[in-house]
């Protein structure tokens, strides 16, 4: 994480410092920092898989829902992290229709967990 947060502080300092002579620069090198943080984030993606993967076995036939909680997961940081990019870039409208767009499909992805659950609570109504 020290390293993670370094990048950062690095990259905000370049980015401070080109802003003033070539501002158009700048919004490159943040973008390029984020992708640089985010490579560095997805090396950690192992341990999280391999914890996941005994999670699953734990669960044994009922984990049907993990793979759509880990995909609604990998959405919400691709849409927070492009719609970032996006404002950062000065484009604020098209970062949030890319929150809109995440937030719809992560709606559509959910559903299958939704009718689960009203399945579920239909066999203890009367």
């Amino acid at each position: 994480m020290v390293k993670i947060a370094l990048a950062g502080i690095v990259v905000v300092l370049c980015a401070l410092l080109i802003k003033q002579e070539k501002g158009e620069y700048a919004v490159f090198i943040s973008m390029s920092g984020c992708l640089m943080i985010f490579l560095f984030g997805i090396s950690k993606l192992e341990a999280i898989l391999e914890a996941i993967g005994r999670l699953d076995s734990y669960l044994g036939a009922g984990s049907e829902y993990l793979p759509i909680l880990l995909r609604i997961v990998g959405i919400t940081y691709l849409a927070e992290f492009a719609a970032d990019l996006c404002r950062d870039a000065g484009f604020a409208a098209i970062a949030g229709q890319v929150e809109l767009a995440g937030k719809l499909t992560i709606m559509a992805v959910s559903l299958p967990v939704i009718l689960g659950l009203l399945e579920a609570l239909e066999g203890f109504l009367p």
